[in-house]
């Protein structure tokens, strides 16, 4: 499935409308940004299941202000509209699949 494009007006519905979302905070200036997305994609192919989005932190500053965003990207993660998982920095793609896999194990009551 393709990334979405989260802004402030979807941002909440997708995260506590779905059961796993994974959202990358990104700045499409930046080089690491540009380095993970390809990762960030694949594993978005792989995961039917999973929403994954992303957020420009330029054009939606008040999205990276509320999530402390200090640098791109940072990956975070939501378990039924929890955050239970937030990351400076890609990963590299096991790793990735690593916490995807643990993050869809999460048991929330």
């Amino acid at each position: 499935m393709a990334t979405q494009t989260l802004t402030e007006v979807n941002f909440d519905e997708v995260v506590t409308g779905n059961d796993v979302v994974f959202i990358c905070f990104c700045d499409s200036s930046s080089d690491a940004c540009r380095s993970f997305a390809p990762t960030f994609e694949a594993s978005s192919n792989e995961h039917a299941d999973v929403v994954y989005g992303t957020v420009d932190v330029e054009a939606e500053q008040g999205l990276a202000a509320a999530a402390n965003i200090s640098r791109s990207p940072t990956i975070m993660a939501y378990r039924k509209g929890v955050l239970v998982y937030s990351q400076p920095d890609g990963l590299l793609p096991q790793t990735l699949e690593d916490v995807v896999t643990q993050v869809k194990a999460i048991d929330l009551v």
